[in-house]
């Protein structure tokens, strides 16, 4: 059996001194948010604070200054995103661009793309989407059905993205999709740079359990995008896609997007601490740092230069088991009254995490997709 290694993360003084600067930026524009809102974090869509972001050059960090950025190293990205998330930002409208779709056309994409792009979206002013799951595939991209067929000057298009995240406030999506045959089902797969905008796309809203529109179908009838849409080599699309999954697979939003309950639960359980609270709140603290520790060291491989594919991938998987279990146990921990009118801070984040934890082990990829590929990864199949 293969060994996978996390190698320890790097650490120094400036990092601190940058948490620092980033905890005074957000007392100073979202001090006043209360727990209901801070539990949203990464679902929370606000263009004043993602330009606020922008403008603080807290977006677009690794990339090089002549595209807008700051050409600071992914470990100094990792402690803004890790502050913002544990402090409940509203990151939601940037958050894919800078994760992930910004990195992808940095390392892939032509000059005229980054020059367009890039630097909008260092500003907060550029949002995307993803065009991976389709209906009938979920998290097996290997089996995309949308095709992008090649002729004279471009590309047309015919197919349906669904549980597409902001779909309908974005205005790039990068769209994996088929462009020739091949016999490998991994291969004949590109990825397209889409204007949203463009003729023939239709955005149709899915709701979720809790009533919310954020996610989307979006549907390709005969959409024409020119032969400059193209991102990197046309048919090298897989691979290209497996690294873009290194970014969105092995953040800190693995494990931070329901910190708001741990901080809560802590909060509500420690005015009478039982037997019990104690036990349960120091195993969800130790699982926390030891995930922590890994997202960290994938941020220092990504740093590097290496692809830490196979490592996110078991972030992100150990990542949805704690963020499903923490609301679980925190409700048998803490019982909600009955009969009492109002909603306390505790009650506000416990009941928005329990309606949105069925996703967490559906976005980034499904757990037996992702248990696969680790089982892959370690030589057991």
């Amino acid at each position: 059996m293969d060994q996978i290694a996390f190698a320890p993360p790097v650490d120094d003084a400036a990092l601190h001194e940058l948490r620092r600067e980033v905890r005074a930026f957000l007392a100073e524009t979202i001090g006043d948010h209360a727990p209901g809102q801070r539990i949203r974090s990464w679902m929370g869509n606000d263009a004043a604070f993602s330009r606020a972001c922008g403008e603080a050059g807290y977006l677009g960090m690794t990339f090089p200054t002549r595209y807008g950025g700051q050409g600071r190293t992914s470990m100094e990205r990792y402690v803004v995103t890790e502050e913002m998330l544990a402090a409940g930002a509203p990151v939601g409208l940037h958050w894919i661009a800078d994760r992930q779709s910004g990195p992808l056309l940095l390392q892939y994409g032509t000059e005229e793309q980054r020059r367009e792009i890039l630097p909008r979206v260092a500003a907060g002013e550029c949002y995307f989407c993803i065009g991976m799951s389709e209906p009938d595939s979920g998290s097996d991209l290997a089996a995309a059905r949308t095709r992008a067929e090649p002729l004279d000057g471009g590309f047309v298009i015919n197919g349906t993205k669904v549980w597409t995240t902001n779909a309908h406030l974005a205005h790039y999506m990068i769209l994996f999709c088929k462009t020739e045959a091949a016999e490998d089902r991994h291969g004949g797969a590109s990825q397209l740079l889409i204007d949203l905008s463009t003729p023939g796309i239709t955005i149709s809203p899915i709701l979720n359990m809790a009533g919310k529109h954020e996610f989307n179908e979006v549907s390709f009838r005969d959409v024409f995008v020119p032969e400059t849409a193209l991102i990197g080599t046309r048919g090298g699309g897989w691979a290209q896609v497996m690294g873009e999954l290194a970014f969105e697979r092995s953040g800190p939003e693995r494990f931070l997007s329901t910190f708001a309950v741990l901080v809560e639960l802590i909060r509500h359980a420690s005015a009478e601490p039982t037997r019990e609270a104690k036990i349960a709140v120091g195993r969800l603290t130790a699982h926390l740092v030891t995930m922590r520790r890994m997202s960290r060291s994938v941020a220092g491989l990504l740093q590097a230069g290496e692809n830490p594919s196979l490592q996110a991938t078991i972030v992100k998987d150990l990542g949805a088991v704690f963020e499903q279990d923490l609301p679980e146990i925190a409700r048998l921990l803490v019982p909600r009254p009955v009969g009492r009118a109002g909603q306390s801070d505790y009650e506000a984040v416990l009941d928005y995490a329990i309606l949105h934890a069925p996703s967490f082990s559906l976005r980034g990829g499904t757990r037996e997709i992702l248990r696969g590929i680790i089982a892959r990864g370690l030589g057991l199949r």
